[in-house]
C-alpha cells in the first residue's frame, strides 16, 4: 500500500502508540495521537520525545473533525478492534492497521516472527541471540518489549528482525509477510478480549496469512490444531516434536534433539547440554532451531548459541537458595497452560504462588497437572477464590490451601511453610493487572522479596 499522502491517526498513548508516532514523525508523515484515557495529561505525553512537540494529541474524546482527514488508524496492542471508538472509524472510512503493520511497512529487510499461546518470549529471544551470531544487523522486537516501530527506520536490506507477536497485534495486520514463521502452540487465552476460542485461533493463524511458497512456517506437530492446520498452508512446513520421531522435522529424542531437513540427519544437542528446564523449554529451544536453520544459518552456529543461551527473566527464572530453599520466578506465567509447563519443571516439593488477574481462564488442568508435587498452593488476587473452589473441587486437599492478600504476604507464607529441599514457585496462571502494572513489575517485586530473607536458622 502506498502511504505516501495518508493521514494517520495512533490510539493509545503507551509504549507502543508513542513508538508508532515517532515513526511517522521521523519519516515526514501528518499524524495525531488519540487515547481514550481522560486522565492523561498532554503535557506529560509531549515530554516523552521531542517529535511530538508539533503534534496533535487529543485525550478522553476524539473531535470528530480531528477524525475526518484521517486514512489509517494503528491501534496499540491494548486496545481493542471491537469498542466504539474503532467501530467508528471503520465507518469513517479509515483502514485499521497495528503496530505490526505499521513497522512492516517501513522493514528494509528479513523478518522472522513468532507466535503461539506460550513460549513466544524464550523462542524470540533464543533466536536473536543465534541470529546475532550470524548476522551483522539484527533488530529483537514486539511483544518482547521494544516496539517493532521503535526501530523499523533503522533497518536496511541486510538486516534480519525478529519479532515477537501476540494475538493482539496479529488481529490487524495486512500485508505483513514473515520469511519465516512460527505458531509454537495453542490453547486458551485471553478469550475475554477474542471471545470465543475460534477468533483467538484466527488471530494466531494470521502469522501465516500472507506467506508463499518460498517461505517457512514451523509448527508444533503435537499440536493438533496446527497438525491439522498444516495442510492449509502454502509455505514449507517446518514440523518440530517432543513426543515423537519425525521423518521430516525436528524432534526430542529421550536426551537428544535430532534435525531431519531437506535430506540431511543431524543431532542438534543434548538436553542434558542446556541452560534451561522443562520439555516446554526443549519445544521452544527446536522451534528456534527449525527457524534458523530455514533461514540459512549453519548447524555450529546455531549450537553454540544453544550451550550459551539462559532462561528469560519471568520464564522459570532461579532466583536465589535461602535457607535450603529454592526460589523460582515464573511470572510470565500468566495462563493456565504456561504455568503447568513450570509446575512439571520443578523437580522438588513445591510451593506454588498463583492467582491474579481474571481472564476468563478455567484452572482444571494446572490444578490437575500437579500430581502430588505442590505441597502448598498459595492464592491471591481476583481469581483466588475460584482457583480454590476448582482445586477442592477436583480433589486438591483444602488445608494446604491458602488466601492471601498480597505478593509480601504470600512470599513470607511460603516461607514459613517450606522446608530445606523444597522450591517456591511465583506461577500465577493469571495476568498481573489489578495489582501490579505487568507481569515484569510482579516477578521482579518477587525476586526483591526473596532477595531480602535472611538466611536465619534452618529448623
Amino acid at each position: 500500500m502506498d502511504i505516501r499522502g495518508k493521514k494517520f491517526l495512533v490510539v493509545g498513548a503507551g509504549l507502543s502508540g508513542i513508538a508508532a508516532t515517532e515513526l511517522l514523525k521521523g519519516q515526514g508523515l501528518p499524524v495525531c495521537l488519540y487515547d481514550g484515557d481522560k486522565n492523561l495529561r498532554e503535557e506529560e505525553i509531549r515530554k516523552k520525545s521531542a517529535l511530538l512537540q508539533d503534534v496533535e494529541i487529543y485525550l478522553g474524546s476524539l473531535p470528530k473533525e480531528a477524525a475526518e482527514g484521517c486514512s489509517i488508524a494503528v491501534l496499540s496492542p491494548g486496545v481493542p478492534t471491537d469498542i466504539p471508538d474503532v467501530e467508528r472509524m471503520r465507518q469513517a472510512g479509515m483502514e485499521i492497521w497495528g503496530e505490526i503493520e505499521l513497522g512492516f511497512a517501513f522493514d528494509k529487510g528479513k523478518v522472522l516472527a513468532i507466535t503461539g499461546t506460550n513460549g513466544k518470549t524464550t523462542t524470540t529471544a533464543l533466536l536473536g541471540e543465534i541470529m546475532e551470531r550470524h548476522f551483522a544487523h539484527v533488530h529483537v522486537v514486539g511483544n518482547i518489549g521494544i516496539p517493532y516501530t521503535a526501530l523499523a527506520a533503522s533497518t536496511d536490506p541486510d538486516s534480519v528482525t525478529v519479532a515477537e507477536i501476540s494475538s493482539f497485534q496479529l488481529e490487524t495486520v495486512h500485508a505483513f509477510c514473515p520469511q519465516v514463521s512460527a505458531i509454537l502452540n495453542i490453547t486458551p487465552d485471553h478469550l475475554n478480549r477474542h471471545h470465543t476460542m475460534e477468533n483467538y485461533v484466527d488471530a494466531k493463524k494470521r502469522i501465516t496469512m500472507n506467506q508463499g511458497s518460498g517461505q517457512v512456517c514451523v509448527l508444533n506437530y503435537e499440536d493438533p490444531i496446527l497438525r491439522e492446520f498444516a495442510s492449509q498452508l502454502k509455505p514449507k512446513v517446518f514440523f518440530f516434536s517432543s513426543a515423537r520421531r519425525l521423518e521430516e522435522g525436528i524432534y526430542l529424542d529421550g536426551d537428544q534433539v535430532t534435525v531431519r531437513w531437506e535430506g540431511r540427519a543431524s543431532v542438534l544437542c543434548n538436553t542434558k547440554g542446556l541452560q534451561l528446564l522443562g520439555k516446554h523449554n526443549y519445544e521452544n529451544v527446536m522451534a528456534a532451531a527449525a527457524m534458523a536453520l530455514s533461514f540459512g544459518v549453519p548447524l555450529g552456529t546455531i549450537q553454540e548459541a544453544l550451550a550459551a543461551f539462559t532462561a528469560v527473566e519471568h520464564r522459570i527464572e532461579y532466583v536465589a537458595t535461602k535457607r535450603g530453599v529454592r526460589f523460582y520466578n515464573d511470572s510470565k506465567g500468566t495462563n493456565p497452560d504456561a504455568a503447568i509447563q513450570a509446575v512439571r519443571a520443578m523437580e522438588w516439593p513445591t510451593l506454588l504462588i498463583g492467582g491474579g488477574y481474571d481472564k476468563g481462564s478455567v484452572y482444571d488442568s494446572w490444578i490437575l497437572s500437579f500430581g502430588g508435587k505442590v505441597k502448598k498452593l498459595v492464592l491471591l488476587g481476583a481469581t483466588r477464590e475460584k482457583i480454590q473452589d476448582a482445586a477442592v473441587r477436583l480433589g486438591y486437599p483444602s488445608e494446604d490451601i491458602i488466601l492471601v492478600e498480597s505478593l509480601e504476604e504470600a512470599v513470607g507464607t511460603c516461607v514459613a511453610h517450606a522446608g530445606s529441599g523444597d522450591a517456591v514457585l511465583l506461577s500465577p496462571a493469571c495476568a498481573s493487572w489489578g495489582m501490579f502494572q505487568n507481569y515484569e513489575q510482579r516477578g521482579e517485586k518477587f525476586k526483591e522479596m526473596v532477595r531480602a530473607i535472611e538466611e536465619g536458622n534452618e529448623d
